[in-house]
């Protein structure tokens, strides 16, 4: 929070714990979703999926599937190829396809659209359809796929790229950190993968297309993070397609949104299907996805082979870091990463650590698996790079001898460093690395664990403590570096006062649970002291919303949230005139205090905001123009570095290999807090969402390009049952160049938990000799290594 709180709880400004204005509807039931829109005359789409993750499509017969009660038509690759749309750009700038014309790629892909005038009958559509496939070489293995004899994935592709390698991209200097290796006193390498998972929202994406001929008009009502981003690639590839349908005839409209975690951004092939098959028909389409499509088909996060070294002095001051990564996209690179970072900003690898060389290279890979590269409630790839230097520190102190915590202390950049530049290239805004970690072994009584832990290991009893010191990097972007499809990165916020004192404002970001409703509210009310319940807040149609690039990788604070700010200082600008001219005195003798203007000296003399409302529509001086409304487009000048400390404690079960979370305590620092509940609420959220794929989520497939896990009875996902009991605490280090100080908290937990949790398993198997476990770290990979060590029968 706040240092102090600048306003009342009646007005409800940054720093009070006000509750979420969406709540209402949702605890009653009466949230909106997209499968509860049903609009007049409309279709159901449903899609027909390959069985095989490569094939040759030798031919669809749909003649059966017609003859289905309620079928309206079949819709295949070679059809959309006559109208160009048989393929439609990715978010990174590479091709997809929305059907096959002759190939499919990975199992689940698209194969036939069915359209018809129930979900049911178009089911039944699906299964009449006779797809007659000739099974081609499949390739899951990213390594595999940079063979030189391996089949060509994408032949597609430029006659100079007919390789399955995508892009190199490499960040800061390996001459330096080769020579800083060299020199080491001591020396650590380890392989790390991080395994391919899913965001496993509640609500899987969906959409209800709806062209109207008369008014050459599409409605799009949708499940995305992006609204305005989806626009503008949708005009694009009806332009490429030769379509009638321009940007300013297409209005895109979510609703309420069942989560997205970054799996929501991409544009899937439903999407274009519904489009197409609306435009055709010229009758709303609806598509949903069923669970097994959403885990089978859509875009998926992580999926990461990382090779780790570092170099150290004998005391364990950290003096170089190298890195190699091979990443796996799939069969395309769908993720929605900044243009000049195809890798994501997995170069903050170099954390919360003051060493001066490092360098880190990665490789995209084609493979046939869908489309990867998500950012799963992370900041593009930031959870790969915490998780690899976290384990890597952690490593080197067991190495050395030297207690984990310890070690990071000696390592830390300290408060007085800010702003730091990393060898990398970012320069870090603010921090106090090593306060927040004092506090987090002040609550949890790390020295008393640690003696707890000595005792238990002389019983033969596995008990471990893990720490993740993490810095996250958020708010992207400051527009010299970060576009996607040529799109800036900036973001907006538009406010308009009413005459009896309340508050529209529009955002150009999109809410799936986060609180926008409130917090951006709470931004207003802060800066021009009306009542948060005087403030509405609306986003996710692009008829009204200004543009902007949507929410993901914890933006919307950091961007809109300091564009809902200045928008509503420049607000209060004209607001300071029009109180000059009420109290008839000079601009420069107003103070602001309290959502009044008043004369210096004179308290007395003074207006409040509400007041100035009313005058801004009925007594504003001549040549002023009328009402009080403002807009901003927020470029920020750099990104945010929020930070944290997390310490975790588990045991062990010999017999099972059950890893148990007894505690775990989670020091944020977010910068300057809007509302305390609902930080905490987005940290007790992240916090789980990192639990999972450290202990249970994994996506695997076989030989055959088989998905391993595509229902929840084989993803497992954590209940409230197996969810450890968080404590979170905060610090307050607020950005200095942030209009609020802010730095966007809600992805923090789920990019620091996972490395906290696995090195609380390896630090209770280090003295067996275990020096490293990929996540997900399940009873069964703990009993193996447990029965090889001769600890269990």
């Amino acid at each position: 929070m706040t240092e102090t709180l600048q306003t009342t709880p009646e007005v409800g400004g940054m720093g009070h714990s006000v509750k979420r204005k969406e709540d209402p509807r949702f605890i009653r039931g009466a949230g909106e979703y997209i499968d509860d829109l049903v609009l007049p005359g409309m279709l159901w789409l449903d899609i027909v999926r390959s069985p095989y993750a490569h094939a040759k499509i030798k031919s669809i017969d749909s003649s059966e599937a017609l003859k289905v009660p309620g079928v309206a038509a079949v819709v295949t690759g070679r059809d959309l190829e006559g109208y160009k749309l048989h393929w439609m750009p990715t978010l990174a700038g590479d091709m997809q396809m929305v059907l096959p014309t002759d190939t499919v790629m990975y199992q689940s892909q698209e194969v036939a659209a069915v359209i018809a005038t129930s979900r049911y009958a178009a089911a039944d559509g699906v299964a009449a359809v006779l797809v007659d496939y000739e099974p081609l070489p499949v390739i899951v293995d990213p390594h595999k796929a940079l063979e030189k004899d391996a089949f060509v994935l994408r032949p597609d592709r430029a006659a100079d790229k007919q390789n399955n390698h995508i892009w190199h991209w490499e960040s800061g200097d390996r001459a330096k950190a080769d020579a800083a290796l060299a020199s080491a006193d001591v020396t650590i390498s380890e392989d790390i993968y991080i395994p391919r998972i899913h965001v496993a929202s509640i609500e899987t994406c969906g959409c209800i297309a709806d062209w109207d001929p008369i008014r050459q008009q599409l409605t799009l009502h949708m499940t995305s993070q992006a609204p305005h981003a989806i626009r503008t690639v949708l005009a694009l590839v009806a332009a490429g397609a030769g379509l009638p349908i321009s940007e300013q005839n297409i209005r895109v409209k979510t609703h309420d949104i069942g989560g997205g975690f970054g799996g929501k951004v991409p544009v899937y092939p439903g999407y274009v299907l519904a489009v197409a098959a609306s435009f055709l028909i010229g009758k709303p389409v609806k598509w949903i996805e069923d669970r097994s499509e959403n885990l089978q088909a859509d875009s998926f996060a992580r999926d990461y082979h990382i090779h780790a070294e570092m170099g150290a002095t004998k005391d364990g001051k950290i003096t170089g870091l190298k890195v190699k990564t091979i990443a796996d996209h799939g069969y395309t690179d769908a993720a929605a990463d900044p243009s000049k970072f195809p890798a994501g900003l997995f170069n903050v690898i170099t954390g919360s650590y003051d060493f001066d060389n490092a360098f880190v290279e990665v490789d995209g890979v084609y493979t046939n698996k869908p489309p990867g590269g998500v950012a799963y409630r992370c900041s593009f790839r930031v959870t790969e790079a915490v998780h690899a230097i976290e384990r890597m520190v952690d490593i080197l102190a067991h190495d050395i001898g030297k207690d984990p915590a310890q070690l990071r202390m000696e390592n830390f950049i300290q408060p007085e460093q800010f702003p730091y530049k990393t060898p990398t290239g970012w320069e870090y805004d603010s921090g106090n690395y090593p306060g927040a970690l004092m506090k987090a072994m002040e609550i949890i009584d790390y020295a008393g664990l640690r003696k707890e832990q000595t005792e238990k290991r002389a019983r033969g009893e596995l008990m471990g403590i893990g720490i993740s010191s993490f810095t996250e990097i958020v708010g992207a972007g400051p527009s010299h570096d970060f576009d996607i499809l040529g799109l800036k990165m900036f973001d907006s916020c538009e406010i308009r006062v009413h005459p009896t004192g309340k508050v529209l404002a529009r955002i150009g970001v999109q809410t799936q649970g986060q609180g926008h409703e409130t917090t951006f509210a709470q931004i207003i009310a802060e800066e021009l002291g009306f009542p948060v319940a005087d403030i509405k807040i609306e986003y996710g149609d692009t008829d009204t919303a200004p543009y902007g690039l949507g929410t993901y990788a914890s933006r919307s604070t950091p961007v809109a949230g300091a564009a809902t700010a200045m928008a509503a200082r420049k607000i209060r600008d004209k607001a300071r005139k029009l109180a000059a001219h009420l109290l008839e005195a000079n601009e420069d003798d107003l103070e602001w205090t309290n959502g009044k203007f008043s004369v210096k000296g004179s308290p007395d003399r003074s207006k409040t905001i509400q007041e100035i409302a009313f005058a801004a529509y009925t007594n504003h001086p001549q040549g002023m123009e009328a009402g009080l409304e403002a807009v901003d487009y927020y470029d920020p000048p750099n990104l945010t570095f929020p930070f944290g400390s997390y310490i975790c404690v588990v045991d062990i079960d010999k017999g099972t290999g059950q890893v148990h979370v007894r505690r775990f305590v989670a020091v944020d620092d977010c910068g300057n807090i809007i509302n305390p509940m609902i930080v905490d609420g987005q940290i007790h959220g992240g916090l789980t969402m990192g639990f999972a794929p450290a202990l249970y989520e994994e996506i695997t497939y076989d030989e055959n390009g088989q998905n391993q896990a595509g229902t929840f009875m084989d993803y497992l996902l954590p209940t409230a049952i197996e969810t450890p009991a968080w404590e979170v605490a905060k610090t307050v280090t607020p950005s200095p160049h942030h209009p609020i100080g802010a730095k966007g908290v809600g992805e923090s937990a789920t990019v620091g938990a996972p490395p906290a949790i696995a090195n609380a398993v390896v630090d209770a198997l280090w003295h067996l000799g275990v020096r490293n476990i990929d996540i997900p770290i399940t009873p069964q990979k703990v009993w193996r290594i447990l029965r090889e060590k001769g600890v269990t029968a």
